[in-house]
């Protein structure tokens, strides 16, 4: 017998507890690992990104207004966006547009190949008092006609989908939205094609007019699928994949083990008959 230890004559009337108390610990214990490998599949399913442009799960292409109507004011807006995008860890392809359009990226390029056009709209601050900074030049400053036609962008993403049998494609237009007056019906006629067909499109709206924006937002599916562009002060990324709920839940699971086994395997606490 240890030094210290007091001898029980009835100490077979708590075998039985005993064994209660080792199986409720043990499965305690189970329940805590299986819960922390839960937690640990599900966060690393987990990916940072910084916005959802196209619904999760799709393969996205970006039709970028670069016509004339782009000012240096909404440069940033355009940077902000793609810096966004480029860090998303998604797959996109890239249509750039004006009165004409040209494909610049596949689909399923990786999002971090966006970040090399972000240098063509740096906007320089303003050197000197009255000087007005020029936005770089780039390799559509020439290529591109002054006019803007947003059929043409959307027209050509359709025509990348098809011939690149994309699955699941979904659409972003980033855009003042400043159409040509000339454009509207084939704008109109492009967008009801998108809804006939299932194509999901959202819209980045570069400071539109509220004109513009009312009749863009006509032809969406929903309204909310038109969104103000990014801006450069916008918070860090958020958390996209699975969902943040499910990580609360299993810590809520495994917080009411542990009080379980607080409760059912306290240690033995003596008091006078």
């Amino acid at each position: 017998m240890r030094a210290g230890a007091i001898p029980l004559a009835d100490i077979g009337r708590l075998s039985g507890a005993a064994r209660r108390t080792r199986r409720v610990r043990l499965l305690a214990g189970l329940g805590c690992t299986v819960i922390a490998g839960l937690s640990l599949v599900v966060a690393l399913r987990m990916h940072p990104t910084t916005t959802a442009f196209v619904p999760q799960g799709t393969n996205g292409i970006v039709v970028l207004d670069v016509s004339a109507s782009i000012s240096d004011e909404t440069y940033a807006g355009i940077a902000a966006t793609l810096e966004q995008l480029a860090r998303s860890h998604g797959r996109y392809g890239l249509v750039l547009f004006s009165d004409t359009a040209y494909q610049a990226l596949p689909p399923n390029t990786p999002a971090r190949e966006l970040e090399p056009l972000l240098r063509f709209f740096d906007v320089p601050t303003e050197s000197a008092p009255g000087a007005l900074p020029q936005a770089p030049r780039s390799p559509w400053t020439d290529a591109f006609g002054a006019g803007t036609r947003i059929s043409t962008g959307l027209r050509l993403a359709l025509d990348v989908v098809r011939a690149g049998h994309v699955d699941r494609p979904a659409v972003v237009l980033v855009s003042d939205l400043d159409d040509d007056a000339g454009d509207i019906e084939a704008l109109t006629s492009a967008a009801l094609a998108y809804r006939k067909l299932g194509i999901p499109l959202r819209v980045v709206g570069l400071n539109p007019s509220r004109e513009d924006e009312r009749l863009v937002k006509r032809l969406l599916a929903q309204p909310t699928d038109l969104r103000a562009a990014a801006t450069t002060d916008e918070g860090g990324p958020s958390v996209e994949g699975a969902s943040p709920t499910l990580l609360v839940v299993l810590a809520l699971v495994a917080a009411a083990s542990l009080a379980l086994l607080l409760v059912l395997a306290g240690r033995l606490r003596w008091r006078e008959a």
